[in-house]
């Protein structure tokens, strides 16, 4: 029944918006309650974003396009927005993102260029309004989600107390080198699902970015090159981390001695956004009931136990990140 009454109050606000006659086909859910239906209507194409409160809130999405806009990256125009009934608008950027492109045998290098182009953009702006911090405490409350759901639904085992307190504590010093690290706006999930090429071609348009926070300097690029659905090599890596510590602001590239260090540190966010995912992906399986993302925890825990490696963190210290899922669990 209210799946229903929402498909009514979208019919009669689309007809409000657009007049009679709209064509109306789903497009996609994501990992949230948002749904996303793609509507034609006298010769043009909209997506239209249907986020029901109380579940969702379109406002910070309104209010972080507007600055993306402002700061010269690609987002789409908003058409109509109704922020009490959580509808919007939006310009329809077509269906081809990165990782499509990709899988269809596109060229990746434009994409990088322009995906740290327009991330120089973002970290160079100005918001208008407080963004929320990437801290210690949130890094905890995420790790924790490997803690919670990964590990018991998908790797069989319930950590007790002690196992958990040797799980944060062999995490605290790699948290504290993240959060000391300069902070910039971040998109927070800047990676290929969510990068676009409207009608096939590049600016890349930026899409899924409401939960903009303030935090390290590393992390979208460590989105996009440590990608959870990608298996980049690492010397495309280097190539493109390097060149987007090339081009750091001075008062940036500061708080690092040189490429290495900065290097290193972006795998270390890595490794903590791995873990992140793991335990998102677990969810969304066990809580949520979408059981297709249990297919991207092979790829990311690929990605966990390099960085692991890479970093010099061995079973010994933390043996819960080893944890391999069990046959029941995928």
């Amino acid at each position: 029944m209210a799946a229903e009454i929402r498909s009514s109050l979208r019919h009669q606000w689309l007809q409000s918006v657009l007049g009679e006659g709209a064509d109306v086909r789903l497009l996609a859910g994501d990992a949230s309650f948002r749904r996303y239906f793609r509507v034609s209507h006298a010769g043009n194409d909209y997506v239209l974003m249907d986020a029901p409160p109380p579940h969702e809130d379109v406002r910070p999405f309104i209010q972080v396009r507007d600055w993306l806009e402002q700061a010269g990256l690609r987002v789409s125009a908003l058409h109509a927005a109704d922020a009490e009934l959580g509808f919007l608008l939006l310009e329809d950027f077509g269906d081809i993102t990165w990782a499509v492109h990709l899988s269809a045998g596109g060229d990746a290098d434009p994409m990088f260029a322009d995906a740290l182009r327009q991330l120089r953009l973002l970290q160079d702006s100005q918001p208008g309004f407080e963004l929320h911090p990437f801290d210690m405490a949130r890094m905890r409350r995420e790790c924790d989600l490997y803690l919670d759901w990964y590990l018991p639904q998908v790797a069989g085992l319930t950590p007790d107390a002690g196992q958990r307190q040797g799980f944060h504590a062999a995490l605290t010093d790699a948290l504290q080198e993240i959060e000391a690290l300069p902070r910039v706006p971040v998109h927070l999930d800047y990676h290929s699902r969510n990068l676009m090429l409207p009608a096939g071609s590049l600016p890349l348009g930026q899409i899924d970015y409401q939960d903009a926070v303030a935090g390290p300097v590393t992390y979208d690029l460590a989105s996009l090159l440590y990608d959870c659905y990608q298996d980049y090599p690492e010397s495309v890596r280097l190539q493109w981390s390097r060149s987007f510590y090339q081009a750091l602001p001075d008062q940036l590239a500061a708080a690092f001695d040189d490429f290495d260090e900065w290097h290193h540190k972006l795998r270390l966010t890595a490794m903590q956004r791995h873990i992140k995912a793991i335990g998102i992906f677990a969810r969304l399986a066990y809580r949520d009931g979408k059981r297709q993302f249990l297919g991207e925890i092979p790829l990311t825990r690929k990605h966990l136990l390099e960085e692991l490696t890479a970093l010099g963190i061995g079973k010994n210290e933390c043996p819960l990140l080893f944890r391999a899922p069990q046959p029941h669990g995928l």
